[in-house]
C-alpha cells in the first residue's frame, strides 16, 4: 500500500530498476539449475562408460581365466594375479563384486572411503535389481558432504546366466564445474551491474520525462478552487493522453466558472430548506401529544366528577409546556439560531420522565414511577422533547396485530443518569443500523427523519450518549446517558 502512495515517477523509476534486478536474479538461477542438470547427467554418463569398460574387462578376464567359469570361483578368477586390482587401477574406479545373495566376495584396493562399502547388500537393492529390466540400478547418496553414485549391475558367462553382482561405487567431483559456474556468475554479474547502472540512469530520465506534464497538471489542478477564476492549462509537447486529459480539465472549468453561481444559490436554498424541515418536525412534536391530550380530555370528560378541577389543571399544563416548546423553536428561528437555546436546570429526572410521558394514553407504557429522585442538570424542554421522540419512535415501530409493550426505566449507572426505552417492535435491520442517525433516514410512511438525529445532538450537547441495540421481530432498545453534573 506504502508503493501506491509514491509519485508515479517514483513509481517508474523503481519499477525499472526492480525490472533488471529481477531479470538478472532470474538467470542466475536458471544458470544455477541447469549447471545441476548437466553436472548429474555429466556424472551419470561418465559412471556409465566407466562401467561398459569394466564390463568389458571383466568379459575379457572370464574367457582367458584356467578355472571353471561358475559362481564358486568367481573370487579366485578375479583374484588370479591380481586382476580386480589392474581393473580398477586402470579405469580409476573401485570395483567391489558380491556373491547373488549379496555377500561381499571382493573388493580393489582404490583409494577411496572404506566404510562406503558394504559387507552385506541390502535385500531390496538384490529384489530391484532383479526386477529391471536393463538389470542396472542406480543409487544416490550423500556422506561427509560428498556426493555419490553406486551402480549394480550382473557379471553373467557366456550364455547370459548372472555369476555374481558388479557394484562401481562413483564420487562425483563438481569442483571444476563449480570452479567454471563461479567464474561465469562471476562475469555475469559484471555485466548486469553495468546494465542496472545504465538502467537507473535511463529510469531517472524516462520517468522525468513521461511525468513532467503530469506534473504541471497536478500542480494546476491543485490550485483550481471554487470561489476564484481558474486558469486554463496550457502544455505544448507532450502525448495525446496528456492532450486529452488538458481538454478535459479545460472544458470542467469552462464549466465550473459557469455552475460556481447557481451552487452558490443552490446551496443556501438547500440551507434553508433544511432549517424549514427542522422547524416542521420539532412543531408536530409537541402537536402530536397536545391532540392526544385533547382528544383523551374530550374522551374521558366528566362534569359529575369530583377529580375534575384537578385534572382539567393536568391537562391545562400539558398543552401550555407544549405550546411553550413550540413557542421556544418558533423563537429560535425567527432569530435563527440554534433551536432551541440551552438551559442548564437542576431537576429530578424522575418527574421530568413521568410528565413527558403523561401526554401518551397507552396503557402498555410501563414506567415506575415509584422511583427515587435523580437530580441533574438539564434542559427541561429538550429532555421532555428527548423522551417523546424515543417513545414515539418505539410506539411507530410496534406492528398491527402484536399485544404493545414500551417499557422506560430511569436509573444511575456510575455517577451517570440512564434513560432507558424499549419496545417488542419489529427492530433495525442491520443494514440500517449504521443510517439510524442520519438526516432525512426514516423508514416510517411518513415523517422526515430528522427525530433521532436531533436526540442524538441534544443529548451530546450535554456531555451525553446514545446507543442502541436491536433484534429483527423482538424489537429494539435506546439507552440515553448524561452526567449528573455538567
Amino acid at each position: 500500500m506504502k508503493l501506491l502512495k509514491l509519485s508515479l515517477r517514483t513509481r517508474i523509476f523503481i519499477s525499472m530498476t526492480i525490472l533488471v534486478l529481477i531479470a538478472s536474479i532470474l538467470i542466475a538461477a536458471v544458470t544455477i539449475y541447469q549447471y545441476k542438470e548437466d553436472a548429474e547427467e555429466y556424472h551419470q554418463g561418465r559412471l556409465e562408460r566407466k562401467e561398459q569398460r569394466i564390463q568389458i574387462a571383466i568379459n575379457n578376464v572370464l574367457k582367458s581365466t584356467t578355472y571353471p567359469v561358475n559362481e564358486e570361483n568367481i573370487t579366485s578368477i578375479f583374484r588370479e594375479r591380481g586382476r580386480i586390482y589392474q581393473i580398477s587401477e586402470e579405469h580409476s574406479l573401485p570395483v567391489n563384486i558380491y556373491d547373488l545373495s549379496g555377500q561381499l566376495l571382493i573388493k580393489s584396493e582404490g583409494n577411496f572411503i572404506e566404510d562406503t562399502i558394504g559387507k552385506k547388500l541390502n535385500p531390496i537393492i538384490i529384489d530391484t535389481l532383479a526386477s529391471l529390466y536393463d538389470k542396472r540400478y542406480l543409487i544416490k547418496s550423500e556422506k561427509n558432504d560428498e556426493k555419490f553414485l553406486s551402480s549394480y549391475t550382473y557379471i553373467t558367462d557366456s550364455r547370459a546366466k548372472p555369476l555374481a553382482i558388479l557394484n562401481l561405487p562413483y564420487l562425483e567431483d563438481d569442483h571444476l564445474i563449480t570452479r567454471e559456474l563461479l567464474e561465469f556468475l562471476k562475469h555475469l554479474g559484471q555485466v548486469y551491474l553495468l546494465m542496472l547502472l545504465v538502467a537507473v540512469v535511463l529510469a531517472y530520465f524516462l520517468s522525468r520525462y513521461i511525468t513532467r506534464s503530469l506534473k504541471a497538471i497536478s500542480e494546476t489542478i491543485d490550485q483550481t478552487r471554487l470561489d476564484k477564476r481558474n486558469k486554463r492549462i496550457q502544455i505544448g509537447d507532450a502525448g495525446e493522453e496528456i492532450h486529452t486529459l488538458v481538454n478535459a480539465y479545460n472544458s470542467m472549468i469552462d464549466e465550473l466558472e459557469e455552475s460556481a453561481v447557481m451552487l452558490a444559490k443552490s446551496e443556501r436554498e438547500a440551507a434553508w430548506r433544511e432549517m424549514a424541515k427542522q422547524v416542521a418536525h420539532e412543531i408536530k412534536n409537541p402537536l402530536t401529544p397536545m391532540r392526544l391530550t385533547v382528544q383523551s380530555f374530550q374522551r374521558k370528560f366528566d362534569p359529575q366528577d369530583p377529580d375534575i378541577h384537578q385534572k382539567l389543571q393536568e391537562y391545562s399544563d400539558t398543552l401550555i409546556q407544549q405550546i411553550d416548546t413550540m413557542s421556544s423553536i418558533a423563537s429560535a428561528f425567527s432569530n435563527f439560531a440554534q433551536m432551541p437555546a440551552q438551559k442548564n436546570e437542576t431537576l429530578d429526572v424522575v418527574k421530568i420522565v413521568g410528565l413527558a410521558l403523561d401526554i401518551f394514553n397507552e396503557d402498555y407504557i410501563i414506567f415506575p414511577s415509584e422511583k427515587e429522585k435523580i437530580i441533574a442538570k438539564f434542559d427541561r424542554t429538550q429532555l421532555i422533547r428527548v423522551v417523546t421522540n424515543l417513545v414515539k419512535n418505539g410506539i411507530q415501530a410496534i406492528p398491527e396485530g402484536q399485544v404493545p409493550k414500551i417499557i422506560v426505566d430511569v436509573f444511575l449507572e456510575n455517577d451517570e443518569v440512564v434513560i432507558m426505552v424499549s419496545d417488542n417492535g419489529i427492530g433495525i435491520s442491520e443494514e440500517n443500523k449504521k443510517k439510524v442517525y442520519e438526516p432525512k433516514f426514516t423508514t416510517k410512511t411518513s415523517g422526515m427523519g430528522l427525530g433521532l438525529g436531533m436526540v442524538k445532538n441534544i443529548v451530546e450537547t450535554y456531555n451525553g450518549s446514545i446507543t442502541f441495540t436491536s433484534q429483527e421481530e423482538k424489537g429494539t432498545v435506546f439507552k440515553v446517558k448524561f452526567p449528573k453534573e455538567l
